[in-house]
């Protein structure tokens, strides 16, 4: 198999091998059924705003935009890897505590936990 140099370079760029967390946000339902989508846009942008301001300093927290996590109420519903942590409500405040105090802190924020 030939190496794809583009596709190493993206991957690259993207963070592939690098992230310490990953966290998978459903913000953009092609069927919303779990918020509104302006409100699920809404934290999207928020996030990678906030997640863009940490710097080179902070760890590595990799993001990736969700059609659907299944978990259809409350949302939007966020999920953080490799700790297997998922949220409700995930408004921009409410991402903004997940990321200092969980991403960052290492302290998930059980007052937005969705325990099984």
């Amino acid at each position: 198999m030939e190496i794809d140099a583009e596709l190493e370079a993206a991957a690259r760029a993207a963070g592939v091998g690098r992230g310490e967390k990953h966290i998978f946000l459903c913000a953009d339902a092609s069927k919303p059924k779990c918020c509104d989508p302006a409100i699920g846009l809404q934290s999207w942008d928020f996030l990678k705003r906030r997640l863009g301001e940490l710097g080179k300093e902070a760890p590595l927290i990799l993001r990736t935009k969700a059609d659907c996590l299944r978990v259809c109420i409350r949302g939007p519903v966020a999920v953080v890897y490799p700790d297997g942590v998922w949220y409700h409500s995930c408004t921009p405040e409410v991402l903004d505590r997940v990321v200092t105090e969980h991403l960052l802190g290492g302290s998930p924020v059980e007052e937005f936990r969705i325990r099984a």
